[in-house]
């Protein structure tokens, strides 16, 4: 996934649900996913249907997760026989990747690893209708044809139940006025699972992002002594799924 920096051919339903907005592509994956802000304050998101994830999904996740945190709120949703969208009102701040932090990955590393953070304490696990166990991510796995090897299938203990974001890379958390996180985005596959599935990622994130060296700095500015054990295993897991 990337900030676009080539022309992006707008799908005609994206130019559809701007009704006359402007448009700017902010966001574009390898599977064909593509975001767009426009210029009255939304985002539209228009990928390609797949087995992983749904906006379906999504949207109940934001639904939810708005009692207790800063998401988008959902605008519109919908589909056909080859793709879906949805349409969500911006919140504060910018993704911790905007070129406005490149130059300062300090900054972005903190906010993230706070952000993360301050979202597994304030969403509650015994309220959470959605899972992110183990368990569950190796049977959605095997859904989409991939094969789990032996060694991942027995996982660390858990050390803590949280609701996980399900995707922590550094873009999904925002950052607002003073370098401080400001909300979170991406939120299709949150669910319960270890507080070190969302660790694992959102760390190796530091890597794609900023390079070699800030790994262990989100995880201080989380509030927790690097576990290896877990951050491997989470790792190698994300990797395989």
């Amino acid at each position: 996934m990337s900030i676009p920096t080539s022309d992006i051919v707008v799908p005609a339903k994206v130019r559809e649900l701007a009704r006359g907005a402007a448009l700017v592509p902010v966001w574009h994956n390898e599977d064909g996913g593509l975001t767009f802000r426009t210029d009255d304050g939304r985002y539209i998101k228009h990928t390609p249907r797949t087995l992983e994830t749904s906006f379906a999904a999504e949207a109940e996740r934001l639904e939810w997760a708005a009692a207790y945190i800063a998401v988008p709120r959902v605008l519109d949703i919908g589909g056909d026989d080859t793709h879906e969208w949805i349409v969500t009102a911006s919140i504060a701040g910018r993704s911790a990747v905007d070129p406005a932090f490149r130059e300062d990955a300090a900054t972005a590393v903190r906010a993230v690893g706070e952000g993360l953070r301050a979202l597994h304490e304030a969403l509650p696990v015994s309220e959470c209708p959605f899972e992110w166990t183990v368990p569950r991510r190796i049977a959605n796995a095997a859904r989409r044809g991939i094969r789990i090897p032996d060694a991942l299938r027995e996982p660390p203990p858990v050390d803590r139940l949280v609701v996980c974001h399900g995707d922590a890379c550094m873009p999904n958390t925002l950052i607002g006025e003073g370098g401080r996180w400001s909300g979170h985005v991406d939120l299709g596959a949150l669910g319960v699972g270890d507080r070190w599935a969302d660790i694992a990622v959102a760390s190796m994130s530091t890597l794609w992002n900023y390079g070699e060296g800030w790994e262990d700095a989100l995880i201080a500015a989380y509030g927790v002594e690097p576990d290896r054990e877990r951050l491997a295993y989470y790792r190698d897991l994300w990797n395989a799924t």
